[in-house]
């Protein structure tokens, strides 16, 4: 074929404008949904199984006991028929919802782009946490003979620690998140002074017995407990363990904490007598012929 110095020229300009422009912006990205799987699925389902038989298994633990001396086995029945309801919430998808955050990603020579990424907060665990381990603090304070003002100070400092950690899993922005976080942990330690150094203290006035369990079981809770702050670091708070590791991790230290916490306790206070007060009055008896009320009563002229 014999191209003509004309035809030539007219070839370049067609492939020349046959090229798309290069793109000034580099394309978004879609959003990412970090979600619980198959695994993460079963496991709130097996804690639910779990949590329901501990429970009739302490309420069938109380009514062996006469009433005045169920308080314990009461106050641990009630921990985990409410750890049950969250985590039967959780399993058929109530209880939860999503977070959004927006992350920020630098190009050279092109303007920023943005990664939304959504991912799961299960909401009805920090409800749990806020009526169980007052509870659970109640159960110590209770064995080691703390003062009331001490278990106030304890279980306002549970609940603080609670919500701001649920303020903290929804936060948008790392300074929110963590200074939430900071304020949690600053609760912990108050709930740490309480047990280990307040509990020691008033414990200390009682048997050996009672002193040597108090010990064991109130290091096992904090240790526990130590735990769950770091295992937010890394789920919700990093986002470097995926939902599945999350719900696995919290589902071990929610059995560690409730129903093997709730055994060991009521094993040895059934064991052990000195660990069992007995509750007379309204505990146990209701008002007195002096403390009834009484409706519809005329007054004597």
């Amino acid at each position: 074929m014999i191209v003509e110095p004309g035809m030539l020229e007219a070839l370049k300009k067609t492939a020349t404008s046959s090229v798309a422009p290069i793109p000034t912006v580099v394309p978004g990205h879609d959003p990412i949904y970090q979600t619980a799987g198959d695994v993460g699925n079963r496991t709130l389902w097996v804690v639910t199984v779990i949590m329901g038989l501990s429970s009739l298994a302490f309420y069938g633990m109380a009514f062996r006991q006469p009433v005045q001396k169920r308080l314990f086995h009461i106050l641990t029945a009630f921990i985990t028929t409410f750890a049950f309801l969250s985590y039967f919430a959780m399993s058929t998808g109530d209880g939860i919802n999503y977070n959004k955050i927006t992350k920020v990603e630098t190009h050279k020579h092109v303007p920023d782009t943005y990664q939304t990424i959504y991912r799961e907060v299960y909401w009805a665990r920090y409800v749990d946490w806020s009526v169980t381990t007052p509870l659970l603090l109640l159960d110590l304070a209770l064995l080691a003979g703390l003062s009331g003002a001490n278990i106030l100070v304890a279980v306002v400092a549970d609940i603080i620690m609670v919500l701001t950690g649920l303020f903290a899993a929804y936060g948008s922005s790392d300074g929110q998140k963590w200074g939430w976080y900071a304020w949690a942990c600053i609760a912990f330690l108050t709930i740490v002074y309480q047990l280990a150094f307040n509990g020691r203290a008033a414990v200390a006035n009682k048997d050996s017995k009672t002193k040597a369990f108090y010990g064991a079981i109130a290091g096992f809770t904090l240790i526990l407990w130590t735990v769950y702050p770091i295992i937010w670091g890394v789920a919700d708070g990093g986002r470097v363990a995926g939902v599945d590791a999350e719900i696995i991790a919290y589902a071990v230290l929610d059995v560690l904490a409730k129903p093997v916490f709730g055994f060991w306790l009521l094993f040895t206070h059934d064991s052990m007598s000195s660990t069992s007060p007995s509750l007379e009055g309204f505990w146990a008896n209701g008002f007195g012929s002096q403390g009834q009320l009484r409706v519809g009563d005329d007054d004597e002229a």
